[in-house]
């Protein structure tokens, strides 16, 4: 039989083993906070940039999709309709939007892999990941068709600039 002696050696023993198990999870948790900070100051300041099809335009954005920079080709205003740069203004900041929403994902990505969540630990317990809201789809771009071409638009594709004055009056 084990006396009181034993006993108590033996509750210190599983308070031991308890206080380490303990330890370790806060060992754990401080690490993963961490990680889940850096991951967090990645995601924001994550940014896209992106040029449209046609090469008029390029839109930088920031990790909330917010355009930062804009830039036009030389031959923007030369070779386009306000309309033409109109779509490609929307479709590059589109994509930049998607690009910066990339990034933001790849950098929490690695911490939403095998991470139990509460019903796993607990059943009956609410799940977690419920409760944080996904982020809303991007459209996709936004291009009409090409038979939807406004007639101003068709003129302006074989446009070339000319000099204002000509040459045969001199």
């Amino acid at each position: 039989m084990t006396g009181p002696d034993g006993r108590k050696a033996e509750l210190e023993a599983r308070n031991a083993a308890m206080r380490e198990q303990v330890s370790s999870m806060l060992e754990g948790l401080q690490r993963q906070t961490a990680e889940l900070q850096d991951a967090q100051a990645s995601a924001l300041a994550a940014t896209g940039e992106a040029t449209s099809a046609d090469g008029l335009v390029t839109v930088q954005v920031n990790a909330a999709g917010v355009v930062t920079d804009t830039a036009l080709s030389p031959s923007a205003l030369r070779s386009s309709t306000p309309e033409k740069l109109a779509r490609s203004f929307t479709q590059a900041a589109q994509a930049a939007a998607r690009d910066a929403r990339s990034k933001a994902d790849a950098a929490v990505a690695p911490l939403q892999e095998n991470v139990p969540d509460l019903p796993d630990l607990f059943p009956g317990a609410p799940s977690l990941a419920q409760l944080i809201p996904s982020a809303p789809d991007l459209p996709e771009p936004n291009t009409p068709p090409a038979a939807s071409k406004p007639a101003a638009e068709e003129d302006w594709d074989d446009f070339e600039p000319r000099s204002r004055f000509r040459k045969d009056r001199w």
